[in-house]
C-alpha cells in the first residue's frame, strides 16, 4: 500500500498552480446523466473519485474518454439504472446519480454510499426531498429504491444545510412539472458551477449561491461544455502548506473569492497575503499567531481545511481552540498529530491547540480520510526528520499529484510502498 515519506525542514517558494475542483467535478459528471448526447469538461482533475464516476456512468451505459484535462461523456440509452455497491462503497458522491436518474428516467436503484469515515453524514435529506417531488423511496437490501411516474414542483425547506442534498435534489427539479424552491440550500461554488453548467444545458435555476434557489422545470435538456472552477480546498491546503514552512509561494488558476474565510483567518494569525482575480499569494513568515476557528457552511471557515489549519496551528504562538460544527468524527487526524510531538487536547467537538514552533518530530502515521491525509503531509513538512504517511490512497481521492506539487516548491517528499 502506498505511503508518503516527507523530510521535514525545507521552506517552500515559488509557484503551483491549483487543478479542477473535486467537489464540483463529480456532481457534473453525473449532471450528464439528463441529456443524451456528448458533455465536454474541461480543467478535469485527474483523481481517483473521477475514475470511480466515471467507472459507474460506464455501468450505465455511457462512454467516457480523457484527453489530458479534457474529458468527455457520451451518452447514449442507458442499459442500466443500478448503481452496484461495488463502485458506490469507493465514494459517497456516488449518491448524487439519484437526482438524474429520477428526474429523466423516473427510477433509480442506488447502493447506500461509502466514502470517507468522518461522520455519519446521512442521506436522509436527500431522500425527503426526492419524495417531497414525488418520488417512492424503499430500502431494500443496502439499496435506495426510487420511483416516480413524474416529478412535480414543490417547496423544499431543508432541516440542516446541505450540499449534496442539494444538488441531488436541484437536479431531480430541472424536468419537474412546475417551480421547485429549494430553502436553506448550500451556497457553495461548488452549487453555483452545477447550477451553471445545468442552465447551459437548458434548465431555468436561480438563486444559485444564495440560500433560496428557484428551478423552473423544463421538458428537456441538450449537452454543453464547461470548464470546471478551480478546487479551493486544494489552493487553500497549497496556502497552508508555504505558511507552516514559513515560505512564500503562489497558487494561480485558483479563484482567491472562494477561499476568503481562509485568507482572513491567516491575515488574522499574521500572515500578508495578496489575492487577484485567479491567483493568491502568501508572504514569507518567520512567526504566526495562534487563532481561534470553527468550521461552518459556506461562506464560512469549510471543514475540508479545518485539519490543515490545525497543522499549521500547532506551529503558532499561543493556543487556538478549533470547533468542528460540521462532522461529529473530523479530528480523527489529533491523535496522528500528537504522534509527531503536537500538543493538542481533543473533545468531541472541539481541539485546543498549544503552538509551539518547531515542536513536530517525525514518526509514521495513518491517514484516516482525504483532509486528514493532506493535514499530517503539511505537519511533515516542518516536522524534525522523516514522516511517514501511510494509506496515502485517501490522498489520491481529492489531491492530483500533491507530491508533485509540494516537491516543485523546494519539499523532500516521495512516494513509496
Amino acid at each position: 500500500m502506498d505511503a508518503m515519506v516527507v523530510r521535514g525542514g525545507r521552506q517552500l517558494n515559488g509557484q503551483v498552480s491549483a487543478s479542477g475542483a473535486k467537489n464540483a467535478a463529480l456532481p457534473l459528471l453525473f449532471a450528464t446523466l439528463l441529456a443524451e448526447g456528448e458533455h465536454v469538461f474541461y480543467n478535469t482533475p485527474r483523481l481517483k473519485d473521477i475514475e470511480s464516476t466515471c467507472e459507474l456512468l460506464n455501468l450505465f451505459g455511457c462512454e467516457t474518454q480523457r484527453d489530458g484535462q479534457v474529458l468527455r461523456v457520451k451518452v447514449k440509452k442507458l442499459k442500466s439504472l443500478e448503481a452496484h455497491y461495488e463502485v458506490v462503497r469507493k465514494m459517497r458522491a456516488s449518491i448524487l446519480c439519484l437526482g438524474p436518474l429520477i428526474g429523466k428516467f423516473g427510477q433509480a436503484q442506488v447502493s447506500l454510499p461509502g466514502g470517507c469515515a468522518i461522520g455519519t453524514r446521512p442521506i436522509d435529506l436527500h431522500l425527503e426531498g426526492m419524495k417531497s417531488l414525488g418520488a417512492e423511496i424503499q430500502m431494500e437490501n443496502g439499496y435506495v429504491v426510487a420511483k416516480a411516474e413524474k416529478l412535480r414542483g414543490t417547496t423544499i425547506l431543508f432541516e440542516t444545510t446541505t450540499v449534496g442534498g442539494t444538488e441531488n435534489v436541484m437536479m431531480a427539479a430541472v424536468l419537474a412539472d412546475g417551480i421547485t424552491r429549494l430553502e436553506n440550500a448550500a451556497k457553495e461554488p461548488e452549487i453555483v458551477d452545477l447550477a451553471q453548467y445545468l442552465n447551459k444545458m437548458g434548465a431555468k435555476i436561480s438563486g444559485a449561491g444564495t440560500s433560496i434557489i428557484t428551478i423552473e422545470g423544463v421538458s428537456s435538456l441538450k449537452p454543453a461544455e464547461h470548464e470546471i472552477i478551480p478546487d479551493r480546498i486544494e489552493t487553500g491546503t497549497l496556502l497552508i502548506a508555504g505558511a507552516i514552512t514559513g515560505g512564500g509561494i503562489t497558487v494561480t488558476k485558483s479563484r482567491p473569492s472562494h477561499i476568503q474565510s481562509l485568507i482572513e483567518k491567516l491575515r488574522e494569525s499574521g500572515f500578508t497575503i495578496h489575492a487577484e482575480r485567479d491567483s493568491v499569494t502568501i508572504e514569507k513568515s518567520s512567526a504566526w499567531q495562534a487563532v481561534d476557528l470553527t468550521t461552518a457552511p459556506h461562506p464560512a471557515f469549510p471543514t475540508d481545511l479545518q485539519a490543515q489549519f490545525m497543522a499549521l496551528m500547532t506551529q503558532a504562538e499561543g493556543t487556538s481552540v478549533i470547533t468542528e460544527t460540521i462532522f461529529e468524527n473530523r479530528f480523527m487526524h489529533v491523535q496522528e498529530l500528537v504522534r509527531l510531538g503536537a500538543d493538542i487536547t481533543p473533545k468531541t467537538r472541539v481541539a485546543v491547540v498549544r503552538g509551539h514552533r518547531g515542536s513536530l518530530q517525525g514518526a509514521p502515521v495513518m491517514a484516516t480520510d482525504l483532509r486528514a491525509s493532506a493535514c499530517l503531509v503539511l505537519a511533515g513538512l516542518v516536522a524534525n526528520g522523516e514522516t511517514r504517511v501511510n494509506r496515502i490512497y485517501h490522498l489520491d481521492r481529492g489531491y492530483e499529484q500533491l507530491e508533485l506539487k509540494l516537491e516543485s516548491l523546494g519539499a523532500s517528499i516521495q512516494r513509496t510502498h
